[in-house]
């Protein structure tokens, strides 16, 4: 069954789709349903069919954020919708709403190339402008959330169009109201709010030092891009190159005595404040510690370039990389009592 006129019907619907290259881990699954969306108007349409009713449904951006570990017996839904729009300059900040299915770097670099300031930090991020306030996408001291004013999204529950507040959509470390009900609301377009005044952010461990090797000592915007574009291009492998999903395991959150006592054992470790009592630790360094950078077993393993990113080397299965990822968070729990969470969503894992 497919429907291979999207611009009549408003979406493209394709029975026993292949997702091999509908995830940046470039697993070989398979979704019962795929349904490309072109136009937001005709979901309510797309979800009365027939093929979808009692589906379970899962939305999907570029897959730079999931692994699967099994086939998708539902509906995968993902959003091809295009266009920016700029509503507002009050002279104080820019307000711009963006489809959700545009990719975010080139967010980024449009908002930069207009000489709207903010998001430099967090170029080169893979995925879709809809995905990132899912996991409320984050790099080099920045978090998406800090610039997105509202969210529009259609209610899968209700079967309505709504619109969330930043303060409703409770944003968090790689969190969000969103990620807690992931196949809830499929978000449609998100709006962002750039302020004019603008100070670089390079607290954040590299960025300093990679401008001064650049020679910069009073960076411009778009110098904290081009050197954060340096640091995850010499840091990071690219997905285009090597099947991964970027960070594969969240910083822990530990109570700050307990990050204290870690740190009089390990004093190398690195080790921020976060919210509250708590600690944010470095789970690269963590891993790192354990000898598992740059570990292979087939073809699943763990970059020799950065311990974070879980990559898959050919052909490796998602119940392989997923088998590989919980050996790893095993040897971090062993050596420092610390449990490592998955940042990607996992499909088909207990």
């Amino acid at each position: 069954m497919t429907n291979d006129q999207p611009g009549a019907a408003g979406y493209l619907l394709t029975e026993n789709a292949s997702l091999l290259h509908r995830n940046t881990l470039r697993v070989a699954a398979h979704a019962a349903l795929l349904a490309d969306v072109y136009d937001v108007a005709t979901i309510p349409e797309l979800l009365a069919l027939p093929a979808l009713r009692g589906r379970p449904t899962l939305l999907l951006g570029e897959g730079s954020n999931v692994l699967f570990a099994g086939d998708f017996d539902g509906a995968v839904v993902t959003l091809a919708t295009r266009g920016v729009e700029d509503l507002e300059d009050d002279g104080t900040v820019t307000r711009i709403r963006v489809a959700a299915g545009e990719r975010w770097d080139d967010c980024v670099r449009w908002t930069l190339a207009q000489g709207h300031p903010g998001l430099e930090n967090l170029i080169l991020i893979p995925g879709t402008v809809g995905a990132a306030p899912m996991q409320n996408i984050g790099a080099y001291g920045v978090e998406a959330g800090e610039f997105i004013e509202s969210v529009d999204a259609f209610d899968l529950r209700d079967r309505r169009f709504t619109s969330f507040s930043h303060a409703a959509c409770e944003f968090g470390y790689r969190d969000s109201l969103f990620k807690h009900h992931p196949d809830r609301w499929l978000i449609t377009a998100v709006t962002l709010r750039l302020p004019h005044v603008w100070t670089p952010r390079v607290e954040y461990t590299g960025v300093r030092d990679e401008l001064q090797r650049m020679g910069i000592d009073r960076p411009a915007p778009f110098h904290v891009a081009d050197a954060v574009v340096n640091l995850r291009t010499r840091k990071l492998p690219d997905p285009n190159v090597i099947g991964n999903a970027g960070s594969f395991f969240k910083n822990p959150l530990v109570p700050a005595a307990q990050a204290d006592a870690l740190r009089a054992e390990h004093p190398l470790l690195p080790c921020w404040p976060a919210a509250g009592s708590t600690s944010k630790l470095s789970a690269a360094w963590l891993i790192d510690a354990c000898g598992f950078k740059g570990l292979r077993e087939g073809d699943a393993g763990i970059s020799n370039r950065h311990a974070l990113v879980l990559v898959n080397h050919g052909h490796a299965t998602g119940p392989q990389l997923w088998a590989f990822a919980q050996r790893i968070r095993a040897g971090v729990r062993q050596r420092f009592g610390i449990e490592l969470e998955p940042e990607p969503r996992v499909i088909g894992a207990a």
